[in-house]
């Protein structure tokens, strides 16, 4: 078969899913508005999860996991805004990690507004400018981010969801060769993260490292000066023009961040494969044995404890500490309620969401 035979068999595919995927969308705006008229959430993690699940397991071709979610979550995205517009606040600046993972499950057709700060995003939320925020909450080489966890405490925001997605750096440059580079920018995690590239390709450092506040800014600055490069994500690079000479140069191959979906009012409905996320402030956090007892609580209703990580309190002058707990279950669940009870302390319930990772 000749090459311009596949590529009319090709066009001819193309013709059909064109004309599935508008017979979908048409489902879809009937979809939004009965949820419209009966004020129904638009977007259901839940619910996207378990189309992909259920497509990787019927998929007899080429087509792996990830392809498929990739696919679908751009379509997913298009479908929410056919039922309602949406605008999604995120950790700027444009380029980011944070704009990566946004655009992962909002798409390209949402409205995205870049902020500055973790507590904007909240407050962008939290008075309902944007109807989603997507921040950072931990990396596995970094763990927790402190700031997003203090306004989870002082906000009143729920987790929609959660999006766990690898960090790849990549070293980009308008120079034509390594020596003609003077210059590399990138934020300080980023030189943390990729020291043994450094050490390989510039061993004595000759060249000048230069901290800068963003992976993105690092971009920008690289795509202003032949002599530079910039530490920071393919997409920073696209977005400024600078081409990526070498890809995926992070030191650890399993390097992953993970983001959450802020949303002002949220309730998932449960999915059998869940995690619940709450901050607990033990009134007598002073006795002996209070976080033990509650610990065994956990063991008697047979609930995996997921995370659990002390904050200090920063009232008054006492060290006083109050804790975020992640465990699987759902809100819903009945021995989740059972352990609401059982705690006697003072629990915020952050969200109960579709689990990705413990």
């Amino acid at each position: 078969m000749t090459l311009d035979e596949l590529r009319n068999q090709i066009d001819s595919i193309d013709n059909q899913l064109l004309a599935l995927m508008n017979s979908r969308m048409n489902v879809v705006q009937q979809v939004g508005e009965l949820k419209r008229s009966s004020q129904a959430l638009i977007y259901r993690p839940e619910r996207e999860k378990s189309i992909v699940d259920r497509l990787s397991h019927q998929s007899e071709g080429l087509l792996q996991k990830d392809a498929i979610e990739a696919i679908f979550q751009e379509i997913f995205a298009v479908a929410r805004n056919i039922e309602l517009p949406e605008r999604v606040a995120y950790l700027g600046p444009e380029g980011s990690f944070t704009h990566q993972a946004a655009e992962s499950r909002f798409g390209a057709m949402s409205e995205y507004d870049a902020l500055p700060t973790i507590r904007s995003v909240f407050e962008s939320v939290e008075t309902g400018r944007a109807k989603f925020g997507v921040v950072p909450i931990e990396n596995n080489q970094e763990g927790l981010v402190f700031e997003t966890v203090d306004n989870l405490n002082e906000k009143n925001i729920r987790i929609a969801a959660e999006i766990v997605t690898p960090i790849h750096f990549a070293f980009v440059t308008k120079a034509e060769k390594l020596s003609e580079i003077q210059r590399i920018y990138s934020k300080d995690i980023g030189f943390r993260q990729c020291k043994r590239f450094l050490d390989d390709y510039f061993g004595n450092y000759s060249v000048e490292i230069i901290p800068v506040e963003s992976t993105s800014k690092a971009a920008k600055l690289a795509s202003e000066d032949p002599n530079a490069a910039a530490i920071c994500s393919a997409i920073a690079g696209k977005i400024f023009g600078v081409p990526v000479l070498f890809n995926n140069i992070q030191d650890s191959i399993v390097n992953r961040t993970r983001f959450l979906i802020l949303a002002k009012e949220f309730e998932t409905v449960p999915s059998g494969n869940d995690k619940t996320t709450v901050i607990v402030q033990f009134p007598d956090s002073d006795k002996p044995g209070t976080l033990s007892r509650c610990l065994r609580e956990f063991e008697l209703y047979d609930i995996n404890l997921t995370k659990l990580a002390s904050h200090p309190s920063r009232q008054g002058d006492r060290f006083g500490f109050w804790f975020l707990m992640e465990f699987e279950g759902h809100v819903k669940d009945d021995k989740v309620q059972k352990i609401f009870r059982q705690l006697k302390s003072e629990v915020k319930w952050l969200g109960s969401y579709v689990k990705l990772v413990d």
